[in-house]
């Protein structure tokens, strides 16, 4: 599967639990959008991070990928402890300079 490196890194790091490894993949200014609420910048969405994380823990594997430009939509299975697991979502990420700037999950 062809990722820019910035979304393979967050994967990656998600699939460890490494909080750090995934904030570096991330631009200063990043916005995240899940579950309609919206977590803008670095301290708000490693909150949110933890919290998905610690309250219910899931894996998220890749399954397919589309770019168009600077916009790379990944087709996510989601796995876990939670009722209908696993489920499929869609994780549009806004890249630039080589870090995502916006992730939405839907």
């Amino acid at each position: 599967m062809d990722l820019p490196n910035c979304i393979k890194a967050y994967f990656e790091a998600d699939s460890r639990n490494d909080v750090e490894a995934l904030m570096a993949t991330l631009s200063p200014g990043a916005i995240v959008e899940d579950e309609r609420q919206r977590h803008a910048g670095l301290d708000a969405i490693r909150a949110w991070w933890m919290e998905a994380k610690q309250k219910t823990p899931h894996v998220n594997a890749p399954i397919d990928v589309t770019t168009t430009g600077d916009v790379t939509q990944v087709r996510t299975r989601v796995s876990g402890d939670f009722p209908g697991s696993p489920v499929t979502l869609l994780f549009t990420f806004t890249v630039a300079n080589d870090a995502i700037a916006r992730l939405e999950i839907a």
